[in-house]
């Protein structure tokens, strides 16, 4: 049996960016297409087979600590930056405001899809998810560049909306308008997470 499930939910690609510079800002510049390779996209910040160890991860490593960089593309959905919209009451989210590589429509409770899943292009340009992206307050001043006042509701607002971040499988180039399939792990739920999370 394949160990990964092809589903019937698919997603259209409606928006791409990239971050060149994080130090002079967050703003992601859209594009129409990318060439997604194994070190991710050429001139992204977060580009590179390796990355240095950042606070999401000192519970497994010193920060600033060689590893496998499984954060090359910061992936969200409309329906999730629609639901942080309505809850910061402005009118839309701009996926240059939050950084984003890319932006998908029509997977439900997409920042919660399986880690590992996969999404792949009719071309077989391939992502492999690795787990929800986390906000963090760094959106707040480019936010508050267009809508001030507004940026400090993005971290609250975005808890448990704000995406995923993947790295590449299969390289290929990915367009604006391209379509990708959801595929995920053949394998039930680990039953102990709530008494992880003391619930």
């Amino acid at each position: 049996m394949p160990a990964l499930i092809p589903t019937d939910f698919t997603a259209k690609i409606i928006w791409l960016g990239r971050v060149s510079d994080r130090d002079a800002t967050l703003r992601a510049e859209s594009l129409d297409e990318v060439m997604a390779t194994f070190s991710g996209v050429e001139g992204e910040e977060h580009a590179g087979l390796t990355r240095s160890s950042c606070s999401r991860v000192t519970s497994q490593y010193p920060r600033g600590t060689e590893i496998r960089n499984v954060r090359q593309f910061s992936i969200l959905s409309a329906e999730d930056l629609d639901a942080i919209a309505a809850r910061m009451g402005v009118e839309a989210i701009n996926p240059a405001w939050v950084g984003a590589s890319m932006v998908l429509q029509g997977i439900p409770d997409f920042t919660h899809v399986p880690p590992s899943s996969r999404l792949q292009s009719s071309a077989g340009t391939t992502l492999v998810v690795d787990m929800e992206n986390r906000p963090c307050h760094l959106p707040a001043k480019v936010i508050d560049e267009d809508s001030p006042g507004k940026g400090k509701a993005f971290k609250t607002a975005a808890k448990g909306r704000r995406g995923v971040t993947a790295w590449v499988e299969r390289e290929g180039i990915l367009r604006v308008g391209d379509t990708v399939t959801l595929h995920v792990p053949d394998q039930r739920p680990w039953p102990h997470m709530k008494a992880i999370h003391g619930a």
